[in-house]
């Protein structure tokens, strides 16, 4: 009996031993024909927003927003206008100058993670796929001051609209968008002709032309769909055609 189950327990191990040599993990076959090892199988890794860098800006910028802007722009901003400012990246780790964005259409929004408007990101996100190869960037500007509704990290603020939105457009740190403390683009913003007033909530949306003033702003409950306003695509649409 001994003999038996030590010659069965033997002829087990053997299997065994001739399956997973046949069938390493790793080593299965790929969707066409690379295994996993190879680059050809290897899937692509979904963009992180806080890590954007705009591919309009050519070099590394300090990451001090009290830090001069860099002159890699090939027209750099004159004082008073838009391209004269400029915005540190979510990650901290890049000031990305607003020159850099010249002759681009772009509409700048404060975000929140946590609020009615959030929903908002998905017809955002369309907005910009449907338009970036015309040269249309929606900007996102994290702001905290309604409701609290942006209390996260840079790191929570790019996961949760990485992974619940899939947003690809460009996410810049946490601002104020009101009062003493308000961030210069806000400032800028609010000074140009139909630009006047707080901001009432989270989601508010500037339209920028491709010359760089306001063209339009409208109230952060306002849905940026196509469906539902159509006139935000349309202004959109009129201003790439400029």
């Amino acid at each position: 009996m001994k003999t038996r189950r030590f010659l069965t327990l033997t002829w087990l191990l053997v299997s065994c031993s001739w399956s997973c040599s046949e069938s390493a993990p790793g080593t299965e076959p790929q969707p066409g024909g690379a295994s996993s090892g190879s680059d050809a199988g290897a899937s692509v890794p979904k963009k992180d927003a806080a890590n954007f860098v705009s591919d309009v800006a050519d070099k590394p910028t300090p990451a001090d927003p009290d830090a001069a802007l860099p002159t890699d722009c090939a027209t750099p901003g004159q004082a008073g206008e838009l391209y004269a400012l400029g915005a540190t990246n979510l990650a901290g780790t890049q000031r990305v100058p607003f020159c850099a964005f010249r002759g681009k259409v772009l509409l700048i929004v404060n975000v929140a993670s946590h609020c009615g408007n959030t929903p908002q990101y998905a017809p955002l996100e369309t907005l910009y796929e449907s338009y970036r190869d015309k040269g249309f960037y929606v900007l996102g500007f994290p702001c905290n001051q309604f409701g609290k509704q942006e209390p996260g990290s840079a790191e929570e603020i790019s996961t949760f609209c990485t992974d619940t939105y899939h947003i690809t457009f460009p996410m810049f740190a946490k601002i104020d968008v009101n009062g003493p403390t308000q961030d210069p683009l806000y400032t800028w913003l609010k000074a140009q002709p139909g630009g006047s007033g707080d901001i009432d909530w989270n989601f508010a949306k500037f339209l920028i032309g491709r010359t760089g003033q306001l063209v339009k702003r409208w109230a952060a409950g306002v849905n940026p769909s196509p469906t539902a306003t159509p006139e935000i695509d349309q202004m959109i649409q009129a201003e790439l055609a400029k």
